[in-house]
């Protein structure tokens, strides 16, 4: 018989259902022009009657079997009116266990799992058996009850997260009997239970999205050790073209390598305002590597930190006057921000300071009391791939900073690179904690400590919460993520490798379902100069991410990154991050020979759909085995308005229900109806990315839409205003926007007479298709007056 928790939970969480709420337009008075801005109104996804129901070991909403074949161990504590929180109970205390939770068997379901210690990838499946281990977010899709008088067949979704749980961390997994289980850890032999109660989050809903979203900030408040994206202050850097160092020198990094990549992109019209010194710049020593040997792979990462400054590519020492070292960062920096435009320089260091932690004899570390530590992988993460970093440190050790001192560590190591005129940090290698924990209270316990060490001392020494989190894809780093606003959610870019550029951009999207509610998902590096270059670069157009490349020197492809960056240097970030459409979540638009990857975004008046092929190029990691399905060359699907979720933010209440969509690869305009679907084809590696707006009535016969810079792969981006008058004898509309290019907007009729800054200005229009185009000049904002 399942155990049915009835008490009230410790935490009283009060729900209030509202409403479905279809979003509209405010109207202010602006002189003679009414100003239409998006009407952000609260939805709630879940049904009214979906208490979850417990019955003959069958945990069931609304009619949907989520779990069924409960064993009498598993805990179940109600939580709101659509969610409850699933735990077991154990003869036996362990620092790790493993529980049955029950069957899923017949239901689409898409798993988000670490397939290495650092990263996480999708994987779709059927029943619980195709439930890798390892994994961190479980979503469900399942057909109502054709029985249900809420229901009419359409789909609905459950999620399971597991959870931080006092000082055990869960994962779940699937065995072959179609079970689901859930692994519970601490990482301590010395720390033990027999029991976790709260091991894993359920809940359900008929929105994906919104699902997500708030069992994330149900979970905030139950753990009380995160916080989500949007309570966070975003980074500046977010919304500026970068450059990383890190694929155009890896460790040679050096002052004048840096000045030539600056220097290059300012002048090919995109200029760098951000840069991030990557690995390479530190002062440290590796004693496993002898100089004029031949290079021992591996050996890397057994590299020490010796000092908090900076080595002397980047400071002159007494007896090299002579060099072309600068005196020190600081001037380095200085010159660089001042020659260059620079707004922010970014500086890279590891969790523990390096890959091998800090050294424990020198001087300017020893202070810190860095002890050599081992690290222990848990059985989860070797049952995937290994990884020659980690391998690395398992031999050699990490010099692992005292707990006691690990305030004062980075509070030191930040004073100083604020000092040199560094305005944030990006800070990699995060999820070595769990690994390391033995002896120091567990992996939970440990990473809180150094998380919230870490992120006072960049709220005390950044003024602009400057961080960019990296290698820190386990729950034990995101739900201890009070601060952090940027997190990496992708495996590395490889661009030596072709056959993990569709990979990457499918694992940041589904990575994204799951990260995007926490912090901003970091999509990393690529190159302009490259075979999948266009790939990327829509991708990250349509991520509402941060954008930048690691081009080397003189290797750039301006054409690509013009569309991306505006010649202020500046780029038009989407207002979400890029999640896939609702009808990709339960395909594998990578391997399973048929399904195109479709991810969408919004900005603040049109939508954004990007359209990618990612059959045929590579495979999954953990599945580099398996037989891929016949490939068609030219692969075709449906694009619809619909999928893109929210677009009631942009449409209005004045909106008829047609849409102007704008395809980028072609340059065509086209009326579509909101329910209805148009088919495009595409190749392997090959993508397109389409605007979608609302065209709405004005003065009962002005039918118009506006589209943006259609020379930018997020032309709606670049719109901030849309205003109408109000006098049908003077009817005229004004677009506020910025960057230089071509505004383009579907019209209906024709205008009569155009201006751009108050200057009149020519214009083209194509009858056929009702698209007007009109360039914007070369100013960085403009006002864009269309008279009829």
């Amino acid at each position: 018989m399942t155990t049915l928790v009835t008490s009230p939970p410790r935490m009283q969480l009060n729900v209030r259902f509202s409403p479905f709420l279809v979003s509209g337009q405010r109207l202010f008075s602006h002189g003679s022009l009414s100003l239409q801005t998006p009407h952000k109104a609260w939805r709630h996804s879940m049904f009214l009657k979906s208490k979850p129901v417990v019955k003959d070991g069958v945990l069931s909403f609304n009619g949907t079997n989520a779990l069924t074949g409960i064993p009498d161990n598993v805990v179940m504590t109600p939580w709101s009116n659509s969610s409850l929180f699933l735990g077991a109970t154990s003869a036996h205390s362990s620092s790790r266990q493993v529980f049955k939770l029950g069957l899923i068997q017949d239901a689409r379901l898409l798993c988000l799992f670490r397939f290495k210690i650092w990263w996480m990838i999708p994987r779709v499946g059927n029943s619980a058996s195709d439930i890798p281990i390892e994994t961190q977010m479980l979503l469900l899709e399942a057909k109502e009850d054709s029985s249900s008088n809420d229901s009419k067949g359409s789909p609905s979704y459950v999620i399971f997260l597991p959870t931080l749980d006092g000082e055990f961390r869960s994962s779940l997994q699937g065995n072959s009997a179609d079970e689901l289980e859930v692994c519970i850890e601490s990482g301590d032999p010395a720390v033990i239970a027999s029991e976790s109660l709260k091991a894993v989050f359920v809940n359900y809903g008929n929105n994906p999205f919104d699902l997500m979203k708030e069992s994330m900030k149900i979970m905030e408040k139950h753990i009380g050790t995160f916080s989500v994206r949007e309570s966070k202050q975003m980074p500046g850097m977010l919304d500026w073209f970068g450059w990383c160092t890190w694929d155009a020198f890896y460790t040679e990094v050096n002052p004048k390598g840096i000045k030539d990549g600056l220097k290059c992109l300012l002048e090919g019209g995109t200029p760098a305002r951000f840069l991030i010194i990557d690995d390479g710049w530190q002062d440290t020593t590796n004693e496993f590597q002898n100089e004029g040997e031949p290079f021992v792979e591996g050996s890397q990462f057994g590299a020490r930190l010796v000092s908090i400054e900076e080595n002397s590519k980047f400071r002159k020492t007494g007896d090299e006057a002579s060099s072309e070292a600068p005196s020190d960062l600081k001037e380095f920096i200085s010159d660089i921000k001042s020659t260059f435009g620079l707004k922010y320089v970014y500086v890279w260091h590891a969790l523990m300071g390096y890959w091998g932690g800090l050294h424990p004899n020198a001087r300017g570390t020893e202070k810190y009391n860095p002890k050599l530590k081992f690290p222990v992988q848990s059985p989860g993460n070797l049952a995937h791939k290994r990884d020659i970093s980690m391998d690395s440190m398992e031999k050699y050790g990490v010099g692992t900073i005292d707990p006691a001192k690990v305030s004062e560590f980075y509070d030191d190591l930040h004073r100083y690179l604020v000092s040199q005129e560094v305005d944030g940090v990006k800070v990699d290698v995060q999820n070595i904690l769990e690994t390391i924990a033995i002896g120091l209270g567990g992996r939970v316990s440990l990473t809180r400590h150094f998380q919230q060490a870490l992120e006072k001392s960049i709220g005390t020494h950044f003024q602009d919460n400057s961080i960019i989190c990296c290698m820190g894809q386990s729950t034990d780093s995101i739900y201890n993520s009070k601060r952090s606003a940027i997190t990496r959610v992708s495996d590395d870019y490889y661009p030596g490798n072709p056959t993990t550029q569709t990979v990457h951009v499918a694992a940041v999207a589904y990575n994204s379902i799951f990260f995007g509610e926490v912090v901003v998902p970091d999509w990393d590096m690529f190159y302009s100069l490259h075979n999948s270059a266009e790939f990327h670069a829509v991708a990250r157009a349509v991520g509402g991410c941060g954008v930048y490349v690691s081009d080397k020197p003189s290797q750039h492809d301006f054409k690509i990154l013009r569309r991306l960056v505006l010649p202020d240097g500046s780029v038009l970030r989407a207002k979400y991050p890029g999640r896939p459409s609702r009808d990709c979540l339960f395909n594998d638009p990578v391997m399973d020979g048929k399904s195109l990857l479709k991810i969408w975004n919004l900005n603040e008046f049109t939508g954004i759909i990007g359209v990618f092929n990612c059959q045929g190029a590579g495979s999954w990691p953990c599945l580099e085995n398996t037989v891929q399905r016949d490939i068609i060359s030219d692969l075709s699907g449906q694009v619809s308005p619909t999928d893109i979720e929210y677009f009631e933010e942009v449409s209005g209440k004045s909106w008829m229900g047609d849409c102007a969509v704008f395809s980028f690869n072609t340059g065509t305009l086209s009326r579509l109806p909101v329910q209805e679907s148009f088919t495009i084809t595409l190749n392997t590696l090959q993508c397109d990315v389409f605007t979608v707006s609302p065209i709405k009535v004005y003065h009962q016969k002005i039918k118009f839409a506006p589209i943006g810079l259609i020379n930018m792969y997020n032309a709606g981006g670049a719109i901030r205003a849309v205003e109408v008058s109000k006098d049908s004898s003077n009817r005229r509309i004004v677009i506020k926007g910025r960057g230089a290019g071509l505004f383009g907007a579907y019209s209906d009729p024709k205008p009569k007479f155009c201006s751009v800054n108050s200057q009149e200005h020519e214009f083209k229009y194509r009858s056929e298709d009702y698209f007007f185009t009109i360039p914007t000049g070369g100013t960085s904002s403009w006002d864009i007056t269309i008279r009829y």
